[in-house]
């Protein structure tokens, strides 16, 4: 078996990538998927240290500061999110496949500081289906999602800086494209 690789996943907004991360975790527990840090409040449901590790500013800052996190961004103009250097690397020092969910800014970081990455981007069956799952979500205000919509013409327009792309037009076969491109062999039901 070859070495693990890292995967990257990144997307426009709205387009799923933690609802097809969500089904990988709960269906494929060799793949580890790697838990972002971010400023932002918890949306309902979300549970520190399983979906995002919740952080003030300024512990974001020091992780930064002290060189600690893979990559980070600041998202939509407000809040930060990103990945802690030290848990990617245990994971991958372990032998397991890893899996990040990140946005784009911190995709390119991951692909200037590891380029062997597998970079994947997870995009929507088309432009409507993605302005319905981010209205339908409703945990943003009108004018959050409008910025969330311009943010993603430019998200979608980066699709080519990947080496594979995964339409997300059914979370269950999306994932199992992803595994697969990960050398993981998907199962069905």
């Amino acid at each position: 078996m070859s070495q693990p690789r890292l995967t990257v996943l990144a997307g426009p907004t709205a387009v799923g990538k933690g609802t097809v991360s969500t089904y990988i975790r709960d269906n494929y527990p060799e793949v580890w998927l790697s838990v972002s840090a971010t400023t932002r409040p918890p949306r309902p449901g979300e549970e520190d240290g399983v979906h995002y590790f919740f952080v003030s500013a300024e512990e974001f800052d020091a992780m930064v500061e002290q060189d600690q996190m893979l990559e980070w961004a600041v998202v939509h103009g407000r809040n930060r999110y990103g990945t802690l250097r030290r848990t990617v690397e245990a994971a991958m020092a372990e032998g397991r496949s890893v899996l990040l969910e990140i946005d784009l800014q911190g995709a390119r970081q991951v692909k200037k500081s590891m380029p062997e990455a597998n970079f994947v981007f997870l995009a929507p069956p088309t432009w409507e289906e993605m302005v319905r799952r981010l209205v339908g979500r409703g945990t943003e205000t009108p004018e959050e999602q409008q910025q969330r919509l311009e943010t993603a013409k430019l998200e979608l327009a980066a699709e080519s800086e990947f080496d594979h792309t995964v339409i997300n037009d059914d979370v269950q076969r999306a994932a199992a494209e992803l595994v697969s491109l990960m050398g993981i062999s998907p199962r069905t039901r």
